[in-house]
């Protein structure tokens, strides 16, 4: 593994040609994504931005253009009309002021009359190297690119930590007020979010206090990306807890969770109705974002980054490494959250391949069990990435008694982050009824029951291993699935 200097990580990205060649090297790569917003360069990691706009979607994610390392971070943009077919659109954000010397880092937009307006926390180092998170805002400009204003809206808080962050911006109506949820630590290294508020969206902005979230005081070392949104009533608070391990979760100290209930905006408490629910299953899920301006008050629209803070994936040889994952639709069904593919995905379907074992690059997948009281008692296994005659790949294995799904990728030729883990279960309320399966050439999706639980991973199969086996008796369906992205060098 190439090991990077500051300089390097941190070098100025000063024209288009300074990663010209890069780009048209990792374009062969085999690896590079058919559906799946990927990184014109380098790396991708946390989305950013995400919103709708004058009926255009935008989404940005932070960027280190020189290779897969986490270095000077820039916000880089892509649009889509519907969420399924998107193109690049250059650089966002640059960290070229004082207050963001060091990276323009994660954040949110929210739309207000015509405008559209982006929060992010700029990442300023002195000479020391110590870190200053501001908060900083930018307005769409009438060129399609976000214009910062000149001062930070606020900066840190000296009463915690300097992990303070990736402000998520709402408006509530009840209020008539709108809040930024900060993600932080204590001094006491505790994860936390600190709420700010304003009536006004560029100014006025003064702490309104920390949240507090019953029964989670002591969760986590830090709660990165942190997200509320009201869906069909219920209040959903999405968070990242990093700095330390979960039951279940193998050796990882990154996760991306969930919670169910009621946010009291006068008392800043949010209180579950139930514990916290992992947002995926995955190896490979973290800093979901949801969009602003979805416009239905009975779904939310997520995404998230397919890759982990401190994990090494292959393809960093080659200079690159992330993507976004596909964007779900989040319902909620007797109290719990749902999370299906985005509609209109099936407009990417370029035919069906025979289901005789061979597994196309890039597939939608879709396994049905059928129903009766078979499936209540009897095992299953679904295996992608084979071998031509059964043996590796990624094994899905559904134990009934337990009614949960344990993926292992041990079986892989190319394996990656073993000490960190390569099995993890994925529990299940439901006896396992049906499979859909998002293949493309470096990442694996899994909708299980019609959004009951997802499990993300990035998956780097080799020639040989484009196989697959079923237990006997299931209806398998496989969709080729045509480029939606236009990978195109747009810096």
């Amino acid at each position: 593994m190439r090991e990077w200097t500051q300089e390097e990580r941190y070098r100025v990205l000063e024209s288009p040609e300074d990663v010209r060649d890069l780009y048209e090297r990792i374009s062969k790569s085999v690896y590079r994504q058919t559906y799946h917003v990927q990184p014109v360069t380098g790396l991708s990691s946390d989305p950013n931005g995400f919103t709708c706009h004058k009926g255009t979607w935008h989404l940005f994610y932070q960027w280190c253009p020189w290779g897969a390392v986490h270095g000077l971070k820039y916000w880089y943009h892509v649009t889509s009309p519907d969420l399924v077919h998107w193109s690049n659109a250059g650089v966002g954000l640059k960290p070229d002021t004082f207050y963001d010397n060091k990276g323009t880092h994660s954040g949110s937009a929210i739309c207000a009359g015509d405008d559209l307006y982006f929060f992010y926390t700029g990442n300023h180092r002195d000479e020391n190297w110590v870190r200053t998170p501001y908060t900083c805002a930018a307005k769409l400009g009438a060129d399609g690119r976000p214009e910062k204003l000149p001062e930070p809206l606020f900066g840190p808080r000296d009463d915690y930590s300097e992990h303070q962050r990736d402000p998520k911006v709402v408006y509530n109506e009840e209020k008539n007020r709108y809040y930024i949820f900060i993600g932080a630590q204590t001094l006491d290294k505790k994860g936390t979010v600190l709420i700010y508020q304003s009536e006004d969206l560029l100014s006025g902005w003064s702490f309104a206090g920390q949240l507090n979230v019953v029964g989670f005081e002591d969760f986590g070392g830090m709660w990165e990306c942190p997200y509320i949104v009201n869906i069909s009533g219920y209040d959903v608070l999405i968070f990242s807890p990093q700095y330390t391990k979960l039951p279940g979760r193998s050796e990882s100290t990154n996760h991306n969770v969930y919670l169910i209930g009621k946010m009291d905006y006068d008392t800043l408490t949010f209180t579950p109705a139930s514990g916290y629910r992992h947002l995926d299953y995955g190896f490979d899920f973290y800093a979901a974002q949801g969009a602003s301006n979805v416009g239905d008050p009975d779904k939310a629209i997520l995404i998230g980054w397919i890759g982990l803070p401190d994990n090494h994936y292959p393809t960093e040889e080659e200079d690159w490494e992330g993507s976004m994952s596909l964007p779900r639709e989040l319902r909620i069904k007797d109290g719990k959250l749902l999370q299906t593919p985005i509609s209109g995905i099936e407009e990417l379907r370029d035919g069906e391949a025979p289901a005789d074992g061979t597994l196309p690059p890039a597939c939608e997948i879709l396994v049905n069990r059928g129903a009766g009281p078979d499936i209540e008692t009897q095992d299953f296994d679904f295996n992608l990435y084979t071998k031509v005659n059964g043996t590796g790949g990624l094994r899905l294995h559904y134990d009934a008694a337990s009614k949960t799904c344990t993926i292992d990728r041990t079986g892989l030729n190319k394996r990656f982050n073993m000490a960190v883990g390569e099995v993890l279960d994925m529990p299940l309320e439901n006896p396992l009824r049906s499979l859909r399966v998002f293949v493309d050439r470096s990442s694996t999706e899994y909708f299980v029951n019609d959004g009951e639980a997802v499990f993300t991973t990035h998956s780097y199969p080799e020639t040989e291993e484009f196989h697959y086996t079923v237990t006997d008796g299931a209806g398998v369906k496989i969709y080729r699935l045509a480029p939606s992205v236009k990978d195109d060098f747009v810096i």
